[in-house]
């Protein structure tokens, strides 16, 4: 991750200029909030929810995590004119990282679930934050859009984020044609996990996070380590690690509560240790 653990420790006194971050019950959601702009991605917010997201990261008191954003436009893609050096005079306190930001190892490098609250259209690098999530949960009214080649562009990291799990002829077409989907079609293609009713969103994105914390925290964690760290381990070595990180999961607190609370037929009671 981008910043450290003693970075992130005063998290709750950093100033954002374009995020919301809430805490509670383990739970930290991260809020675009440039909704004047359409969300779009300027330098600080990138920087702003890189912060948030280490801090995720390092600290094993939360379990999981969601992106929400507010106003019409879930988020419009990067701000082109900010990412040239012309961002506009903000209060934002986070510091910048020693590292450059790679949205896409970000979301590998969390190491905690994490879902996309989506409400409203995504176009362009918006696709960055919801191809990176564990879930997509979106309203039936939202679409998705990637208009780049309609600007003389081309969607080079996001048909890298789609191909992960979505057929490469489905993804190249996507971006050449510069299609829109509806959020049914972006179901049917893997891009979004789950419908909600506009009403019924807020119930939706609830009920499945409660779903996720029914769970030991620990080897879901650890099992997102795997994920990741199995991207540069041989073929040959896989199951060899696979075994060592099961020795680890199977020495955590969770593991030794969730066995017992199996043998005295009870609900465990994770600590996320």
């Amino acid at each position: 991750m981008n910043y450290t653990k003693e970075q992130t420790a005063n998290l709750q006194e950093q100033t954002f200029a374009y995020i919301t971050v809430e805490e509670k019950d383990h739970l930290l959601t991260i809020t675009l909030n440039r909704p004047k702009a359409r969300n779009a991605m300027s330098p600080t917010m990138i920087r702003e929810y890189a912060y948030a997201m280490s801090y995720a990261h390092h600290h094993a008191h939360i379990w999981a995590v969601v992106f929400a954003a507010n106003g019409q436009v879930w988020c419009a893609g990067a701000d082109l004119k900010a990412m040239r050096g012309k961002e506009e005079a903000n209060d934002s306190t986070v510091p910048t990282p020693d590292t450059p930001i790679v949205m896409a190892e970000l979301f590998t490098k969390i190491h905690k679930p994490v879902i996309a609250k989506v409400h409203a259209p995504v176009y362009a690098g918006g696709f960055l934050l919801i191809g990176g999530c564990t879930y997509v949960v979106s309203t039936e009214e939202a679409t998705f859009t990637l208009p780049e080649v309609k600007r003389g562009l081309f969607p080079f990291q996001v048909m890298a984020s789609l191909m992960k799990f979505m057929p490469s002829r489905q993804v190249l077409d996507f971006c050449i044609r510069a299609k829109s989907l509806s959020a049914q079609e972006a179901l049917e293609a893997g891009l979004v996990t789950q419908l909600a009713a506009p009403d019924k969103l807020d119930e939706a994105v609830d009920a499945l996070v409660q779903e996720i914390f029914a769970n030991s925290p620990s080897a879901v964690r650890l099992g997102l380590k795997a994920f990741d760290e199995m991207r540069s381990i041989s073929e040959s070595e896989q199951q060899a690690y696979l075994a060592k990180m099961l020795g680890q999961t199977i020495m955590t607190k969770d593991a030794q509560e969730g066995l017992k609370a199996f043998a005295e037929k009870r609900a465990p009671a994770w600590t996320g240790e």
